[in-house]
C-alpha cells in the first residue's frame, strides 16, 4: 500500500505547532509500520520559508518528503507546483491523507485527488469545528464552503484524534464517515526523573503556541482569584501583539511577580513539564492536544477545559481535572490543588504507563494501517 500525506507545512517548520509535529510523528511510524508514505508540503515557516530543497524528494526521518514553493506568504499557503505534481502523481498512491483544510494546499490538492478516483482521508485537525468556522475570515471560509468545501469534504473519509471532533464535523458537512484514533506523539525517550517534592508555591505551567483559542487570558484573569501560593511559567510563543496585550492584561505587580514568561520550548519541554505541579490548558477549542499527552508522560497532572479533545480521556483514566472556560472555574480547580495532594501522587506514578500504552508502538500503528485497509475496502464496494 502506498500513501501520500498532504499538509501545508511539515517540520521543521515547528513554528506551527502540535499539527505538523503530530503529522510527522505519523508519518514515521507507518513508515517504519512498513506502509509506503510520502509527504507533499510547502516552505512556509510562518513568514519565512524554510532554507530546503525544492521540488525533488528529500529524507526526513525516513520519510520521503518533498517541498514546494508558495506564492503566498498567508495562511492561503498557494503552491502551483505542489497542485501540479498531484495532478502527475495522484494515481501512484492508494490513498491520499490531506492534513487541516482552510488553505489552497488542502482545498485544491482533495479536489484534484478526487478527479483522479483516489480516495481522500481528510484529518482536519481542529479547522472544521464550530470554532474555527466563526473565528479569523468567517466570510471568505462561508464562501469556499458554499461554493466547493463542502461537496468536496462529502466525499472524504474523515479522520478525527478524539471523538469531541466528529460532533462538530456534523454541524458543518455529512463525509462519507468519521473515524476516530488518537494522533501519535513524541514521548521522552528515557524516564524523566521528577525533581524531589519541596515545600512552596505550586507550579502551574501554560506550555501552548500562544494564541485566543488557548484561553491564556482566561488563566491570567484567574490568577486574580487564586488564594493559595503559586507560580506561574508560560511556555509558548506567538503573534508579539497579542503577547503583549496579554502582558498588559495582568495589572496587579503582586501577579506579575509571579509569572515567568519562559518563550519557546522544544526538544528539552519534558525536563520543564517535569518540574511543574499542575500543566493548565483551559483552551476555547482543542481538537486534541498533545501537550496533555506530553505532559502526562512524565506524571505531570493536567487541568483542561471541557473543549479540549483528551478531556474525556483525561476524566475516565483520572488523570486531572476539567473546567470550564472562565476564570471562576480555572481559579476554584488551583485553589482546591492542596486538598488533592494523594491524587496528584497517584498520577505521578501511573500515568506515563497509561500514556505510553495508549499513544505509542505497534498498537496504534496498527490501528491507522487496518483504517487505511478499510478505506480502500470501502471504496471497492
Amino acid at each position: 500500500m502506498k500513501a501520500l500525506n498532504i499538509i501545508a507545512a511539515y517540520k521543521p517548520a515547528v513554528i506551527y505547532g502540535g499539527p505538523t509535529m503530530s503529522v510527522a510523528m505519523l508519518c514515521e511510524e507507518l513508515n517504519r509500520a512498513g506502509l509506503h508514505t510520502e509527504v507533499f508540503t510547502t516552505t512556509a515557516n510562518g513568514v519565512e520559508e524554510l532554507p530546503v530543497s525544492i521540488n525533488k524528494p528529500v529524507n526526513v526521518d525516513g520519510v520521503t518528503v518533498t517541498y514546494f514553493k508558495r506564492i503566498t506568504k498567508d495562511h492561503t499557503h498557494f503552491s502551483p507546483a505542489l497542485l501540479k505534481a498531484l495532478w502527475k502523481r495522484a494515481k501512484e498512491f492508494d490513498v491520499i491523507h490531506i492534513h487541516a483544510w482552510w488553505n489552497l494546499v488542502s482545498v485544491l490538492s482533495c479536489a484534484i485527488a478526487l478527479a483522479k478516483g483516489v480516495p481522500v482521508i481528510l484529518s482536519p485537525r481542529g479547522t472544521l469545528s464550530n470554532y474555527s468556522f466563526a473565528n479569523n475570515n468567517t466570510g471568505k471560509k462561508r464562501i469556499i464552503h458554499a461554493l466547493l468545501g463542502k461537496k468536496l469534504l462529502a466525499k472524504c473519509h474523515i479522520h478525527v484524534t478524539a471523538a469531541r471532533e466528529s460532533v462538530s464535523i456534523l454541524d458543518v458537512v455529512k463525509p462519507l464517515n468519521i473515524t476516530t484514533i488518537p494522533n501519535f506523539v513524541k514521548l521522552p525517550t528515557a524516564n524523566v526523573e521528577r525533581p524531589a517534592v519541596a515545600d512552596g508555591p505550586i507550579k502551574l505551567l501554560f506550555f501552548s503556541r500562544i494564541e485566543e483559542k488557548k484561553g491564556l487570558d482566561i488563566l491570567l484573569q484567574a490568577l486574580n482569584t487564586v488564594t493559595i501560593p503559586f507560580h506561574v511559567t508560560i511556555a509558548g510563543d506567538g503573534d508579539i501583539t497579542y503577547i503583549n496585550k496579554l502582558k498588559a492584561s495582568v495589572t496587579d505587580p503582586a501577579i506579575t511577580a509571579k509569572i515567568t514568561w519562559a518563550g519557546f520550548y522544544n526538544d528539552d519541554k519534558f525536563i520543564l513539564l517535569s518540574q511543574h505541579d499542575l500543566l493548565v490548558l483551559p483552551s476555547h477549542d482543542e481538537n486534541f492536544g498533545n501537550v496533555v499527552i506530553e505532559s502526562l508522560s512524565v506524571g505531570t497532572p493536567v487541568l483542561i477545559s471541557y473543549n479540549v479533545g483528551l478531556a474525556n480521556y483525561v476524566k475516565d483514566h483520572n488523570l486531572g481535572w476539567i473546567c470550564d472556560t472562565d476564570a471562576a472555574s480555572v481559579s476554584d480547580a488551583i485553589n482546591n490543588m492542596t486538598d488533592y495532594n494523594t491524587k496528584i501522587t497517584e498520577i505521578q506514578k501511573k500515568a506515563p504507563g497509561i500514556i505510553r500504552a495508549d499513544f505509542s508502538g505497534s498498537r496504534l500503528q496498527q490501528q491507522y494501517i487496518n483504517f487505511y485497509k478499510d478505506i480502500l475496502a470501502h471504496e471497492r464496494l
